[in-house]
């Protein structure tokens, strides 16, 4: 299994970009997350370039100075990790703990408590 690094989430906001868009250059990132932030333009490079040291995204220069940027690690990849960092640090690696707080946070309905019953019963 490969190793996921650590994405902040501001550095998630690019990823999200990246998997969308499967490359693309750091202008069309600047301009997708224009849409969404407030961010400045080197504020947007800066995250890039971290993600780039981190080995989540690889950068190709396609001329003189730009890069077409790519996702190393898929949204699923990452979302596995996430969901099992997150489990870990918050229930001490106890699903049965963070689905009780969930449904018992949450309100859920009738129809949902049902659709849940329904997925755990396919999963067995």
């Amino acid at each position: 299994m490969k190793a996921i690094p650590q994405i902040s989430e501001a550095e998630l906001e690019v990823m999200k970009i990246l998997w969308e868009l499967k490359s693309c250059t750091s202008a069309q990132i600047i301009e997708r997350l224009a849409e969404v932030s407030d961010w400045k333009p080197k504020t947007i490079h800066t995250l890039i370039t971290r993600l780039v040291s981190k080995e989540a995204v690889s950068a190709v220069k396609i001329d003189g100075k730009s890069y077409l940027y790519s996702p190393n690690v898929s949204e699923e990849e990452y979302k596995s990790y996430a969901n099992k960092s997150f489990l870990h640090k918050l229930y001490n690696g106890s699903l049965n703990l963070m689905l009780a707080s969930f449904i018992k946070e949450q309100h859920l309905s009738k129809r949902e408590i049902e659709e849940l019953k329904k997925m755990l019963d396919e999963e067995m």
